[in-house]
């Protein structure tokens, strides 16, 4: 961050306690709700064109927490965001098209972040620069790098972060996560399968066009690199431009590739290969629409562990009975229907299987009878709000640190399909061995003034 940008957010010196100074002196609310149930949590939504909307939702229904402004960057968007947080029942809320206006008012609590991926950590770090408590949707970074910069910055500003990989807060998928961890339902499990069978059409050619009215199309870039408006870059869409996205695996694949390590109680890989493509459409996308990610890990008791992820865009059948659509019949071949988006963890005694979010089956023994089974949700904004209030980080239930993890394994597997070979890492040191073109690609390359600082 420049000097002019770090004299905007926080006046700080290197130490974190030099930190918590600067920032009460600065008027920023570093000890939030302590030891209070009922104070009312200031919320500020940030992007909401997609997955943002849920959040203004969500917060929408909690008591005593106010959606006390909106940002973003798009008029039309804005306008739509205002409407929704009045349909909710809600005060009109601030409004902002700069992030870093946002950060000024000093009565925000917290920011709850949905913006495109290029955008992630940058505003994550900001945020808990200004003393904000953070909402982060995954994936929390662009690049490794930026990620462990974001996880440094948590550390050093003591504040609140969660990670919007929902599944953690839901409560049959921790307890699937009981029974093979602490119960040793499937004994050694030695693989596990992350998979995204989800349809994903084509979107055509598009040529480069005006940037449309009432968009600051060059706030909307930040940290990117700046190229011609295109709506076939622009929302949504943007997942699949390297420029901006992960492809879907950092879109959905990155929810069931944190399931995956969960399960395995690993952390980072020391092996990682990935082969894929983009098949079957002629079109502007450049991220794979097809994709086989393997890891190897170290596990903690010495062995050996595999993922494998699996990004799948078209025509599937489903595996271990998962489906967002189980009753929906296709044709006359008894396939069941719906996208294919979960989980596989294979062990000595058995196996588990996890369907999206909120069920979990499982079958042991040489005759995969009927193991133990549930189905129930989670609220992983309530979590955050809850900690936010109760500043016990403890029971924070997505911890930054465990989302950069997470999203390490989808940009080295990016890297290893990129470049076309195997990445060897060492999970000690955080770094490639023996490859200096992969190492490169670690980190991007900001534009000023958009930009990640080295010190955070």
């Amino acid at each position: 961050m420049s000097k002019v940008q770090r004299r905007d957010f926080l006046k700080t010196s290197a130490s974190a306690a030099a930190a918590t100074t600067a920032a009460s002196s600065l008027g920023f609310n570093t000890t939030a709700y302590a030891g209070s149930a009922n104070g009312t949590v200031r919320v500020a939504v940030v992007g909401f064109n997609g997955q943002g909307g849920g959040h203004i939702n969500q917060y929408s229904k909690m008591p005593n927490v106010e959606i006390a402004a909106l940002c973003d960057i798009d008029d039309k968007v804005m306008a739509k965001g205002l409407a929704a947080v009045e349909k909710a029942g809600g005060k009109k809320p601030a409004v902002y098209k700069d992030f870093r206006k946002l950060l000024e008012d000093k009565t925000i609590d917290a920011v709850s972040i949905a913006t495109p991926n290029h955008w992630h950590s940058l505003m994550g770090i900001w945020a808990l620069q200004a003393g904000k408590d953070v909402y982060l949707e995954k994936p929390c970074s662009q690049s490794y790098w930026e990620g462990k910069q974001l996880v440094a910055a948590a550390k050093k500003y003591g504040k609140v972060i969660q990670h919007g990989t929902n599944s953690r807060s839901g409560i049959a998928i921790k307890e699937a996560m009981q029974k093979m961890h602490k119960e040793d339902l499937l004994g050694d499990i030695y693989y596990t399968r992350a998979l995204c069978y989800k349809w994903r059409d084509t979107i055509g050619k598009m040529a480069d066009s005006e940037v449309p009215a009432g968009v600051d199309y060059d706030l909307w870039t930040g940290p990117a690199a700046k190229l011609p408006f295109n709506n076939n870059r622009f929302h949504y869409k943007w997942h699949w431009n390297w420029n901006y996205g992960n492809g879907d695996l950092g879109n959905q694949g990155i929810h069931e590739v944190d399931i995956s390590r969960w399960g395995l109680g690993v952390t980072l890989p020391t092996k990682v290969s990935a082969i894929g493509g983009h098949f079957m459409f002629d079109d502007d996308q450049n991220t794979p629409n097809t994709l086989v990610c393997t890891f190897e890990f170290d596990k903690p008791n010495g062995k050996k562990a595999i993922m494998v992820a699996e990004v799948r865009h078209w025509i599937s059948n489903n595996e271990a009975g998962i489906s967002d659509a189980p009753d929906l019949k296709m044709g006359e071949g008894g396939g069941r229907g719906g996208n294919t988006i979960g989980n596989i963890f294979y062990g000595s005694k058995g196996y588990l299987a996890i369907e999206g979010y909120t069920k979990y089956t499982s079958f042991l023994g040489k005759n995969q009878e009927a193991g133990p089974a549930r189905a129930a949700g989670g609220n992983n904004w309530q979590n955050f709000i809850d900690v936010v209030r109760s500043r016990k980080m403890e029971d924070l239930n997505a911890p930054i640190e465990e989302g950069h993890y997470s999203c390490a394994l989808v940009h080295l597997a990016n890297i290893s399909y990129r470049l076309g070979r195997t990445i060897n890492f060492d999970p000690k040191t955080e770094t490639i061995i023996g490859d200096k073109e992969a190492s490169a690609w670690l980190k991007r390359k900001d534009r000023a003034p958009y930009v990640v600082p080295e010190k955070v």
